[in-house]
């Protein structure tokens, strides 16, 4: 291993780029001896990290700096997480020289700790909960549930909140472990169900999600972990509901509480998740406290701007809700028809009354939508407006709107619905025509459009052009289109792909062009993309009778790109 891997991965460097948390749990990786298949070259080294999974992990110097890359969520998310501080300090270790004092492993410590006195461990346990607020949660609860017979909730209580409650924010490389602690604290609650305590879980899982929800506005859960947790939680409090049978007065007032006023979805669904709890007299309850608050939900009609307050939101839902669990489709029109300031909710009416086998209604209100929105509607409107004038022979007035749909935007998606619905009418050759006439003069005008362009507008090209002729495997046309006015980087490679089989010199100077743009990513994944695209240069050279070109325009591309290191290695093992 050459010094320069062990300077730029040395542990203060670890130290620095992984963080406090990372490299502390990297530390006791490299203590438990997880990392595997070490080798180490000039300037990388790679190896496996026995984790939950078995980790990938490569580190290696690139202009000077640090690279690296694990298979882990972490890594594939570019953090430098603590399989690659495993396998940095492996490097040291690697290098240094040898010493009789190893670092101990779990085995060594395990053995060491039956040596000491019980309460210098107790002391020892203590002093590091003291600065732990998890380790110390987690403790609470131990003992919580060692009390034996009546639970203590407030023991409890405050185990839950030494665990869930957040004072610092918890950032992404933070989440993993806060969330796994959560677990432990749910899988704690848990046990109780198991030992009888059903009512006690009711009320411990409403407090731990309640902590829950503060939480989750001061950590980043991108990864979506904690919102398992919390629904973890519900579907406890569903299971103790189940068994402990709570008053369902009380207990459909605290859902609704929760449904309507929770910014995370918290008992989202209520209605129809606890209908097997509430029972008729809960569900009655449930209902008059959503009709009181449906009450202060002014009508909305395409005049009104659209209105996203997550009240409406909440309360349009609990109402849809009731409507669905009574089988009142009339009562879900209703109240679907209290927010119509968009296409898209006649959308939803008419589905709902298609789905009931209301063809006749469902019409209806397709037509009313595209009267209150005539102008470049949702096309799922017209889509739903189209297939029902098909059910009654109306062919033409479905066409005028699947015409409509492609004019206002052309392009494949619009092809392919203008296809599905000409075809239905027997027309396709004749709507065919037209919309290929209208792709190419649209195609010609933007190529005259003189009108200056932002520097990220992708160029005017016949691409919408060729992915209609690959949509309908006729090759021959898309080449020809892709020839004559141009197509993107992605439509390039499909026409050169299906070209290379009987036109190898067609799908040559594409390639080329392919490898360059690939290049210039200088990224170790697109150094590995363009050389194997140089291995299909060279194939088809060789069918075209012209492999002895091949080293030149290998030792041509070398030349423009010898700064870039790791591509020539990739070069140095193919033998170019």
């Amino acid at each position: 291993m050459t010094s320069s891997l062990n300077r730029i991965f040395a542990e203060p460097a670890l130290r620095r780029m992984a963080g406090p948390r990372s490299f502390e749990r990297g530390l006791h990786y490299a203590w438990d001896r997880r990392t595997k298949k070490l080798r180490v070259g000039d300037d990388e080294a790679s190896a496996v990290v026995r984790g939950t999974h078995d980790y990938k992990v490569r580190l290696w110097i690139e202009d000077g700096g640090p690279g690296f890359d694990c298979s882990c969520p972490m890594g594939e998310a570019g953090e430098f997480c603590k399989h690659c501080v495993a396998v940095g300090l492996a490097l040291g270790e690697e290098e240094a020289p040898p010493s009789s004092a190893r670092a101990p492993t779990t085995a060594d410590l395990r053995e060491y700790l039956r040596t000491r006195d019980k309460d210098a461990l107790i002391d020892l346990l203590l002093d590091r909960a003291a600065e732990d607020e998890f380790l110390r949660g987690r403790l609470e609860l131990e003992a919580a549930k060692s009390s034996g017979g009546e639970v203590n909730l407030d023991a409890y209580r405050n185990a839950i909140d030494d665990v869930i409650v957040v004072h610092d924010f918890v950032s992404y490389r933070e989440m993993y472990d806060y969330s796994q602690n959560v677990g432990e604290v749910i899988n704690s609650i848990r046990e109780l169900l198991g030992a009888g305590h059903a009512e006690e879980v009711v009320a411990l899982c409403e407090h731990a999600l309640e902590a829950l929800e503060d939480a989750l506005g001061r950590v980043d859960d991108s990864d979506g972990s904690l919102g398992c947790n919390r629904d973890e939680l519900v579907e406890l409090h569903h299971e103790a509901c189940v068994t402990s049978r709570p008053d369902p007065v009380a207990l459909a007032e605290r859902l609704f509480h929760w449904e309507l006023h929770s910014e995370w979805e918290t008992f989202y669904g209520a209605v129809a998740d606890y209908s097997d709890v509430l029972g008729p007299e809960g569900l009655a309850v449930y209902r008059n406290l959503a009709d009181e608050a449906w009450g202060r939900v002014p009508e909305r009609t395409e005049d009104d701007e659209r209105d996203f307050s997550s009240f409406r939101f909440r309360i349009t839902h609990i109402m849809e809700a009731l409507a669905r669990a009574a089988g009142d489709v009339d009562a879900l029109v209703t109240v679907m028809a209290r927010d119509l300031s968009s296409a898209y909710d006649y959308v939803g009416i008419a589905e709902v009354l298609r789905e009931a086998g209301r063809h006749d209604d469902a019409l209806e209100w397709a037509e009313r939508g595209l009267a209150a929105f005539p102008e470049e509607t949702d096309s799922r409107l017209r889509e739903v407006a189209a297939d029902e004038y098909h059910r009654r022979d109306r062919h033409d007035d479905a066409m005028a709107l699947a015409w409509a749909m492609f004019s206002e935007r052309a392009g494949l998606g619009t092809y392919e619905r203008l296809h599905h619905h000409a075809t239905l009418a027997g027309t396709w050759d004749q709507w065919r025509d037209k919309a290929l006439d209208t792709l190419h003069r649209e195609a010609a005008a933007a190529k005259a459009d003189k009108t200056p362009r932002s520097r990220w507008a992708k160029p005017p090209d016949h691409s919408t052009l060729v992915e209609v002729f690959l949509w309908e495997d006729d090759d021959e046309a898309a080449w020809a289109e892709a020839q004559a006015g141009g197509c993107s980087d992605r439509l390039w490679m499909r026409v050169a792909a299906l070209r290379q089989g009987e036109h190898p010199a067609d799908a040559l100077p594409i390639y080329q062009d392919h490898v360059e743009r690939t290049i210039q990513v200088k990224k170790n994944d697109a150094y590995a993309e363009a050389v194997k695209w140089m291995h299909e240069i060279r194939d088809l050279l060789d069918r075209l009778g012209r492999v002895d070109e091949f080293p030149t325009y290998a030792a041509d591309v070398r030349a423009r790109h010898k700064p870039k290191r790791n591509l020539m290695k990739l070069f140095d093992a193919a033998g170019w």
